[in-house]
């Protein structure tokens, strides 16, 4: 993350879009300043305290300024949030951890026809995916020429700043611990991944797994998971991806397995030995 913070963020007025609204809210969950929505002077674009988001035809974050509209019409789908989320060192793991991010680039840029035509469906779609929470936060957003702290769409906007840096930051954490202390078995044929219990302050770690494993392109080898209860002192066992040749309910009669879902796709044991964990998991395989 940037350490860079404004006393000040600027947009334009008139219309509000996705892009624009969110960057703001990125901008602001690291400095909480006012937002001003009017066209920026060049006294604005040369003052590296203002954030100067989406307007102002510059790209230039040392002087806090965050605008695409002068890009060649070649250039791949790059809005305002983009550049704000690079600013943030962010981007590449919005890229892969929020897949709403892409196609929000090509709407911003290509428009609902060639946004539609990308990907795949037809134009009417694009319309079917609009939430009346986005066309309230942005008409209300809109609206406004001056936000500032204590008013609702400000304090709101904060809240999906701060949430959606938490969301990300959060996500490499427990991706950074599942590579540190995890281990791959191999049980009767199958890829296994085995997740100690270590003490550690990240909440849930092991909602990691599935984010480590396809970032490691192991998320096709790996047919299930071991990994530590959150509600008990033993361990979760699970298929990943819904694998066909696992199915737990093989081991609900086992004296320490105290839950097993009724479709089969996890089991809670009290066992924390390894070797106990490694039967258990590999009772799970169909025959």
């Amino acid at each position: 993350m940037s350490d860079q913070n404004y006393r000040k963020i600027l947009t334009h007025p008139g219309s509000a879009h996705k892009d624009d609204l969110l960057a703001c809210c990125l901008l602001l969950a690291q400095s909480p300043a006012p937002i001003e929505r009017r066209e920026p002077t060049p006294e604005d674009l040369a003052d590296p305290s203002i954030a100067v988001v989406d307007v102002g035809d510059q790209h230039a974050p040392e002087l806090g300024n965050f605008d695409h509209h002068q890009f060649s019409k070649d250039t791949a789908p790059t809005c305002a949030l983009s550049l704000v989320l690079q600013s943030l060192g962010l981007y590449e793991d919005a890229r892969t951890f929020c897949e709403w991010l892409e196609p929000a680039e090509w709407f911003d840029c290509r428009g609902p026809n060639q946004t539609a035509k990308w990907l795949g469906v037809e134009r009417d779609v694009i319309g079917k995916l609009n939430s009346p929470i986005d066309m309230t936060l942005l008409r209300r957003f809109a609206a406004k020429s001056e936000l500032l702290p204590g008013d609702t769409i400000w304090e709101m906007m904060k809240l999906v700043g701060e949430d959606l840096v938490g969301y990300l930051t959060g996500t490499r954490q427990r991706i950074d611990f599942v590579a540190q202390h995890s281990k791959l078995w191999e049980l009767g044929g199958l890829k296994f991944l085995f997740l100690p219990r270590v003490e550690t302050e990240i909440d849930d770690a092991s909602s990691g797994i599935g984010h480590f494993l396809r970032e490691r392109g192991l998320d096709r080898e790996v047919a299930g998971t071991i990994y530590p209860d959150k509600r008990n002192v033993g361990y979760g066992i699970s298929r990943y991806n819904d694998h066909p040749a696992l199915d737990y309910t093989r081991i609900e009669a086992e004296p320490d397995v105290h839950f097993a879902h009724k479709s089969g796709f996890v089991a809670k044991t009290t066992a924390t030995e390894t070797e106990r964990l490694q039967q258990l998991a590999q009772k799970g395989i169909k025959a």
